[in-house]
Parts: structure tokens; C-alpha cells; sequence
């Protein structure tokens, strides 16, 4: 089997007159695999070296929680242990 496609070599009319192909060449856009391109040009464009980076896709509730845990973080890296106590 093709690891690419998926097909097997015995799917295929191999010269056989009354044979068909099993399968026919289709396009398909897909709007998630656009939109990581469409990030990745944008990244090139900026000049960030792509080299082992994968950009992937992530809910938008989900980005939502980690960036506001991340701020959370650094806001608590910036108090002081004494900044605490006055919260008492």
C-alpha cells in the first residue's frame, strides 16, 4: 500500500483494454490546510526561520485559555513574595 495515497498496485488497470481504474483524481480544498499555509508565508515573510516548526491548528477557546494562563504566569512573576501578604 501507498503510504501517500493509500492505494494498493493491484487497484490499478495495469494495460488490461477492459479494465478500469478504481479510483479518479479529485481536487479538494481544505480550509485548514490553507490556513496553515497562509500562516506559514506569513511567518517567511517576517523572516522567521521555519526550519522544524510545525504549525498546527488550535481551537480558538482553547488559544483563548493559554494565553490568558500565560499572562496569569507572568503577572505572578512579577508580584513579590511580600506582595502577597497585603492581599491578607
Amino acid at each position: 500500500m501507498c503510504p501517500q495515497c493509500g492505494t494498493r498496485h493491484d487497484e490499478w488497470d495495469h494495460g488490461g483494454p477492459d479494465e478500469e481504474d478504481q479510483y479518479i483524481a479529485v481536487g479538494q480544498r481544505c480550509v485548514g490546510c490553507q490556513t496553515i499555509a497562509d500562516k506559514q508565508k506569513q511567518l517567511e515573510q517576517q523572516g522567521i526561520d521555519l526550519h522544524g516548526m510545525k504549525i498546527g491548528l488550535l481551537p480558538v477557546a482553547i488559544h483563548a485559555a493559554m494565553e490568558a494562563e500565560r499572562e496569569l504566569r507572568k503577572a505572578q512573576r512579577g508580584r513579590r513574595a511580600w506582595d502577597d501578604e497585603d492581599d491578607e
